[in-house]
Parts: structure tokens; sequence; C-alpha cells
């Protein structure tokens, strides 16, 4: 049986993890309840556009050569990785 050989989320791109987080359920819900609407989901385009709108840039693509972009990806990961109770809340 050939096993499927999947790159760890850490190990990809900003890019390709921002791809993955807009189509994440839980993302979504992140997205919207920090826009003020706690009881609904984003779909995959308005999370896009949440993310673009943090991260201050046009497309996920930038977060490959913006420097200021990608720290605020990274922050926009801790926040929600914080939301989820994968990680302490940040101080």
């Amino acid at each position: 049986m050939d096993r499927v050989h999947r790159t760890p989320f850490a190990n990809l791109s900003p890019a390709q993890q921002a791809g993955i987080l807009c189509n994440d359920p839980q993302f979504q819900k992140f997205a919207a309840t920090r826009c003020g609407l706690p009881d609904q989901q984003f779909c995959s385009t308005a999370t896009a556009e949440y993310l673009r709108s943090c991260c201050q840039i046009r497309s996920r693509r930038d977060l490959e050569n913006n420097q200021a972009a990608l720290s605020n990806f990274q922050t926009l990961r801790t926040e929600f990785d914080a939301w989820t109770g994968r990680i302490p809340t940040p101080r």
C-alpha cells in the first residue's frame, strides 16, 4: 500500500498555510468572531478577505516576499492558536 506523503503544516510556505486556513471551518469561525459576528462562520472567500485585510496584502502570495505582511500573518496564526486553545493566550 502506498503511503501518501504530506508535508507538515509548519513546513508549508506562508501562502500555502494561508490558503489552508481560509478553508478551515475553525478559522472561518475565528474570522467571523473577530469581525463582531460570534454566531456566524465565514465562507472561504470572506475568510480570505479577512486574512488579506489583517495582513495588509492584496494576495496571499504577498506573504512570500513582504516581511511586514508575514509578521502580521504569524501574529494572526498565534492569535488563532490561542483562540482554539492549542497554545496559551499570548500576553
